[in-house]
């Protein structure tokens, strides 16, 4: 086992001599769920609980799960379903105190999808982010993925490509960047580095810098238009709230979502056929040595978990909207479940609060094929 997950193993054992009861728990654990998530067959996809409930002992509820595929551990429910899983499953989660009994209750639909689904279909990609972006491992492994045998033929678009990049891999991801820098950003003496450019939508009209993506898909993409561009931002928007004040965390919220409206509406202007997949906000480090070894005391890891995870529920409130409802949901905005797939303790080094290691962002980067091979399977093919 590795020395990390025996750091945080003995940390959640030492929880139990104060196991929680019903008069211990606070007035709500917020359970958030979305109402869809989705699988591959063949592929792992698992949700950790510490990533669907606030609190900062998540080893004192006890999580139950009903669902006729997949198994319940320690830390998450996890499934690596086969081909005949293929179909849409009822899923439910229960949270009880030490005593067994009922806190709070969440269900979603769990959609496992073909593992050869929509293989005779071909798309084109845009990933817009800020470091976790940057990175470009999680689109790296997206990448290999949809390059197995039974996957759509892919390109990706962007003007981004690391030295990390692994072959077609491109987007539009740099660190510390936002929802409103995207949208506003105009740098008059570039210096070549990601932190002193322009926005790669904004452009120059008449000496003015205006938000143009019609113009950013002539000039960087010969005008093709993607098929669905995925967008993970959130962090830098939002992580310096304060997290003692929850009017203050929905005023940031509100504020970032001014630029995500714009954002989004500007993309849907210019590309009116583009499904535009809006990323949930990705979930902490479980350890708090992570922000100490960043922040020094000045961020800590309980006050970002409470602001995302009001982003998140935020987030689903604004855009949620279930496949069974509707099939096009308005100016085809969906969301993908980043948040639940994520390994909060194996999923992240020991010394960084929001920036996963390789496991962590090979998970990030399966919740988006996920998402992609189910919405993809609904439409008829693309060529």
């Amino acid at each position: 086992m590795k020395l990390s997950s025996i750091v945080v193993l003995l940390t959640l054992l030492s929880g139990f001599n104060h196991p929680a009861t019903a008069a211990d728990a606070p007035d709500s654990l917020r359970l958030t769920l979305p109402v869809e998530f989705y699988a591959v067959a063949g592929q792992e996809m698992s949700v950790y609980f510490d990533n669907v409930v606030l609190t900062e002992a998540p080893e004192k509820y006890r999580f139950d799960v009903t669902c006729d595929v997949g198994k319940t551990e320690d830390r998450r429910w996890s499934v690596r379903p086969r081909q005949d899983d293929v179909g849409t499953h009822d899923f439910s989660i229960a949270v009880r105190d030490s005593n067994g009994q009922p806190l709070q209750s969440a269900s979603a639909k769990l959609h496992v999808i073909a593992a050869d689904a929509a293989s005779k279909q071909s798309l084109s990609l845009l990933i817009v982010g800020d470091s976790l972006t940057h990175a470009t491992a999680y689109p790296n492994e997206l990448a290999r993925l949809l390059s197995q045998p039974g996957n759509p033929t892919w390109k990706m678009l962007g003007t981004h490509v690391p030295s990390s990049a692994t072959e077609g891999v491109r987007h539009e991801g740099y660190g510390g960047w936002t929802w409103s820098r995207f949208v506003t950003r105009y740098e008059p003496d570039p210096d070549g580095t990601h932190r002193k450019r322009s926005s790669p939508f904004v452009f120059l009209d008449d000496d003015k810098p205006q938000l143009d993506v019609a113009r950013y898909f002539r000039e960087t993409a010969n005008d093709q238009r993607p098929d669905v561009v995925f967008f993970l931002l959130g962090i830098n928007d939002c992580f310096s709230a304060a997290p003692d004040d929850p009017a203050a965390i929905d005023a940031r919220i509100d504020a970032m979502f001014e630029y995500t409206d714009r954002l989004l509406a500007e993309f849907h202007k210019a590309a009116p056929e583009a499904d535009l997949a809006v990323c949930m906000t990705t979930p902490p480090n479980a350890r708090e040595s992570g922000f100490e070894a960043n922040y020094k005391g000045r961020y800590h890891r309980w006050g970002w978990k409470r602001i995302q995870h009001r982003l998140v529920e935020r987030l689903l409130t604004r855009f949620q909207q279930s496949s069974e409802q509707s099939r096009e949901p308005v100016s085809h905005i969906f969301l993908v479940p980043t948040q639940l797939n994520l390994d909060p303790v194996d999923g992240y080094p020991e010394n960084n609060g929001v920036h996963p290691n390789a496991v962590g962002y090979r998970q990030i980067g399966g919740s988006l094929y996920a998402w992609l091979k189910w919405r993809t399977s609904q439409q008829a093919p693309r060529r």
